[in-house]
């Protein structure tokens, strides 16, 4: 019986008692206690890929709302784990990372992948801890180590995030586990489960932005908006894009609208400049700003909240819809006739045209249709879901990797969300599909269709001012950055069937072919995306006005 074998199993059986279902292994030696507990225990995932396997395990952790494990060798392979602990940091996702080590006497002699890892995470971590190699001193600790690390990932006061620990091991490195040690688990408590009441109620004409993740009970959110006759402003990914709340609130507050008095924030901020700086101008005005953060993360990257309030979301609502003064039923009706308005216009630009906000705005509803899963890549993709996908009765469940709004793991966090089982569609850029390309290697069979608009690079860069304040050519040399591999052959060396889309008529079609499938949409160019988007605004300006 091996030492070793049992620390690793006590720590899975704890983890497994806990509700984790998932694990991601990368092959490596010096982690086989761990892994082969793992195996042993849990549904494993086998990614070659450090880097792409943190993404695939935050997807998975995204889509199952429990932490998942990822398991990795010691050496640069710690390293590689380090964007998507960033992401699970920023993004509040919970994630298990156990690296294992080499032992202390093989570290300063020039031993072969062997470098400090213990702290290799600084700042982006719930806890970090090395509880030095496994020895049978006090074994009723070990579950207080693995109880300790799911408690920090799920309920810390920061809310959820990544947790590392680091797991030096001697050879022999193959072992069999003996009888689990027993040991108390430390009892953890969600902090502000209750939160602070409303001490001023909530009257006059406001607004309501629900943001992404951590905005509350969508039928709560909208209660509370029907009840004060405030006008519900819905990203896509807080599920409370139903009907009668605000779907195009981006291309609106681009015209002239009287501003509120009161502006209630739950969630992650909306993407929208527009958006910001219509929120912006109330405050500037004597608006009253309130933040609703159940994580003291002081969402206020405009500094113009003037009410932080620490509580649950949920009880938050309902503390509100106790503290309702009156409601204003012509406030509420001008914003839906507006809604109403800019949802024709939009349709009107956009009629059977093949391009970027089309393709997002039918993609969300055949998600929505389907019950399926809908990840965006972080720039375009999410803007345009945000500003262009409509209202519908069941709004899909909408994930982004937008804790650190990188482009970075796409591919690999949507494989992990579809290897739950759930259909999954991405929507993404060429230049972010070719980012992760690591991820397609050993392509697992899982539900998960990519949906690729292709327009020769990267397209943000046009909307911003380098398009017109940097040289054609130097432009597209460090902007633009348009590939020269063919994101369709890339796609067929790895195995991924690959579906051809030019005509609006045809992407339904397509999305429906048996996955995983990359569904390449071939949009207009970059300029001409710019062009379409400055006539959609154009269009809501005049018809809200």
């Amino acid at each position: 019986m091996s030492v070793q074998a049992t620390f690793a199993a006590t720590l899975v059986d704890e983890w497994v008692h806990a509700g984790v279902t998932d694990a991601v292994i990368c092959p490596g030696s010096r982690s086989t206690p761990l892994a082969l507990a793992l195996a042993a225990r849990l549904r494993v995932h086998v990614r070659l890929d450090e880097r792409s396997a943190g993404f695939f395990a935050l997807g998975l952790a995204m889509a199952t709302e429990r932490p998942a494990i990822v398991c990795t060798t010691s050496g640069t392979a710690v390293a590689e784990l380090h964007p998507a602990l960033v992401e699970a940091h920023h993004g509040r996702v919970p994630l298990l990372a156990c690296t294992a080590d080499r032992p202390p006497e093989l570290h300063h002699v020039g031993a072969p992948q062997t470098i400090e890892q213990a702290g290799i995470f600084p700042g982006i971590t719930r806890w970090a801890y090395d509880p030095g190699v496994a020895d049978d001193s006090d074994p009723r600790l070990w579950r207080r180590w693995a109880s300790r690390a799911y408690a920090e990932a799920t309920q810390g006061p920061f809310g959820p995030g990544p947790v590392h620990l680091n797991l030096p091991f001697r050879e022999p490195l193959v072992g069999e586990p003996g009888d689990l040690p027993g040991g108390d688990r430390p009892v953890v408590s969600s902090l502000a489960a209750g939160g602070p009441h409303i001490t001023t109620p909530l009257g006059g004409r406001g607004v309501i932005v629900a943001g992404g993740r951590a905005c509350g009970d969508p039928e709560l959110v909208v209660q509370l908006g029907e009840a004060l006759g405030w006008p519900v402003v819905a990203d896509p990914r807080s599920r409370c894009r139903l009907p009668g709340t605000i779907a195009a609130a981006d291309s609106i507050v681009r015209a002239d609208v009287e501003g509120p008095e009161t502006v209630v924030l739950l969630g992650a901020p909306w993407l929208s400049k527009a958006l910001g700086a219509y929120i912006e101008r109330a405050a500037g005005s004597g608006a009253r700003v309130v933040a609703v953060d159940p994580w003291w993360q002081w969402v206020d990257p405009s500094n113009i909240v003037g009410e932080i309030h620490r509580a649950q979301p949920d009880a938050w609502l309902r503390s509100a819809l106790q503290g309702v003064i009156a409601c204003d039923v012509e406030w509420l009706r001008e914003w839906r006739g507006r809604e109403a308005e800019a949802q024709k216009a939009i349709d009107a630009v956009l009629g059977d045209l093949l391009c970027e906000p089309a393709v997002a705005r039918r993609l969300f509803g055949l998600a929505a249709e389907e019950s399926a899963v809908l990840m965006a890549s972080a720039s375009m993709p999410m803007r345009d879901l945000e500003w262009y996908a409509p209202a519908v009765e069941r709004p899909p469940a909408v994930m982004a990797n937008r804790g650190a709004n990188g482009i970075d793991g796409v591919v690999s966090t949507a494989l992990g969300l579809a290897s739950t089982g759930r259909r999954t569609y991405a929507l993404l850029g060429d230049l972010a599909f070719l980012h992760d390309v690591s991820g397609l290697v050993n392509l697992p069979d899982v539900p998960c269709t990519l949906v690729v608009v292709d327009n020769a690079g990267g397209g943000i860069f046009s909307f911003l001012p380098q398009a017109h304040a940097v040289e054609d050519r130097r432009f597209e040399q460090i902007f633009g950055t348009p590939p020269t591999s063919d994101v369709g052959e890339v796609a067929r060396g790895f195995g991924l069937p690959v579906v051809d889309v030019t005509r609006m008529s045809e992407l339904g079609e397509a999305c429906r072919a048996t996955p995983p499938v990359l569904v390449r949409v071939h949009v207009p160019d970059r300029r001409e995306n710019v062009a379409i988007h400055e006539r959609l605004h154009r269009a809501v300006a005049v018809a809200v006005s």
